[in-house]
């Protein structure tokens, strides 16, 4: 097995190939909970429903990976087009009413130091880029823009890492984050590498797709396949190179090996083109 962990985010829902060899791409079958009908409404919406077969999650269904949709997402959606490639990508809708401030909420009861100190490392990365989207760290859960909250222990157990959302069409910032509580007990991450994960995440969160997002074989490996627009939308942000290589860590790729990715230049654009 590749000595890689592939991590699927939205964002990511983070599935892991290496620290327990516990599952691949591969590996993963179509659910036969999934409806035959809800299957071919994803395809007909443009998701991808074989390379990464999606599965019945809480009150929905959990797509190519960490897309959350439930059955009214579904029906109010409508068939996408795809775009070209490039490598940059962010939402239809976006976080309006900036310059605004965000307040993040996880519970140190239930995640505990550790996730709470890599969480402060996340927040810290984009405020250092100096945006008109900051964020703060709340020890309420009331008022706050983003929630942590936990992954059901059957999720761990399959291999799902973490899960979010894209902004809504009001222009908030999707409000809840699902995360893991093995990310150290079971595939030993550091505070960096969880770090990582919860600053994907919190990408989604506020409008930004995969950076392979037309070629998640790019980080993931396997086959060639791409993700599609659908109505979420998937547009290229200006001044961003074209194309996408794993060599350049980007941490909106759609996989990684759960080490430590800070933004790198491009990321760093495409951050200050969109807030």
């Amino acid at each position: 097995m590749k000595k890689t962990t592939h991590l699927f985010g939205v964002l990511l829902l983070f599935v892991a190939t290496t620290f327990s060899c516990q599952q691949s791409d591969s590996s993963v079958t179509l659910d036969t909970r999934v409806p035959q009908s809800v299957l071919s409404q994803l395809t007909s919406l443009g998701f991808d429903v074989n390379n990464k077969a999606p599965f019945k999650f809480q009150d929905g269904y959990l797509v190519e990976g960490d897309i959350y949709l439930t059955n009214q997402d579904l029906a109010e959606m409508k068939a996408g087009t795809r775009v070209p490639e490039a490598e940059q990508y962010s939402t239809n809708n976006l976080v309006k009413g900036t310059p605004r401030n965000i307040k993040v909420y996880m519970s140190s009861t239930t995640f505990g130091s550790s996730y709470i100190a890599a969480l402060d490392v996340a927040i810290a990365r984009y405020n250092a880029q100096h945006l008109t989207l900051t964020f703060t760290r709340v020890t309420s859960s009331t008022g706050a823009n983003m929630k942590f909250t936990t992954l059901a222990r059957s999720d761990e157990r399959s291999g799902v890492l973490g899960s979010s959302g894209f902004p809504t069409s009001s222009g908030n910032p999707y409000g809840t984050i699902q995360l893991s509580r093995i990310l150290i007990s079971t595939y030993g991450l550091s505070k960096n590498g969880i770090a990582t994960i919860i600053a994907h995440e919190m990408g989604h969160c506020i409008g930004f797709r995969h950076t392979d997002y037309f070629n998640r074989a790019i980080s993931c490996g396997g086959s060639p396949y791409n993700e599609t627009a659908g109505t979420d939308g998937a547009n290229h942000i200006d001044g961003t190179p074209t194309g996408a290589t794993e060599a350049a860590q980007s941490w909106m790729l759609a996989c990684t090996d759960g080490g430590d990715r800070p933004f790198n230049a491009d990321d760093q654009v495409a951050l200050n083109v969109l807030y």
